[in-house]
């Protein structure tokens, strides 16, 4: 698949975690490791690749969970992942810097039904919730096990 820096850039979202690195790292593979039984029905309706996610993940290259696959991997510093289906090619870098946890997407929607699927995606704000959700359950979880 395409590295992310060739895909074209869509956003990125970022949120302060207050706890160490390695603290917000555990509690990143615990969330994607709890998307891995949350979205199975999803990725099959989109044709999802990989359809399936690890058992166990633990945000180690080559794992995955529906939809993404791990293609970089530096614990407490990096995690890529990378995937597609029939309206989307992306990846998904998720960078912690400091006390922030910082996640960019990069995609690309080939042919007309591609388009449309970005503009639902894009223009009614559902991937924008998506991701800040996403990144307000790693940073709870974080705190959580910081307390």
């Amino acid at each position: 698949m395409t590295d992310p820096e060739a895909l074209p850039f869509i956003d990125e979202h970022d949120a302060p975690t207050g706890v160490p690195a390695d603290v917000v790292w555990t509690a990143l593979v615990r969330v994607l490791r709890g998307h891995r039984r949350g979205s199975a029905s999803l990725a099959r309706v989109l044709g999802c690749d990989p359809l399936e996610g690890t058992p166990g993940f633990s945000g180690r290259v080559g794992e995955s969970v529906p939809g993404f696959r791990v293609v970089e991997s530096e614990p407490g510093r990096r995690l890529v992942l990378r995937g597609r289906h029939r309206f989307a090619r992306y990846a998904l870098p998720f960078l912690l810097e400091g006390d922030r946890l910082r996640a960019q997407t990069h995609a690309m929607f080939p042919g007309v039904q591609g388009r449309i699927y970005r503009g639902l995606l894009l223009r009614t704000g559902a991937h924008q919730a998506v991701t800040r959700r996403l990144l307000k359950k790693v940073t709870r979880a974080a705190g959580r096990a910081r307390a």
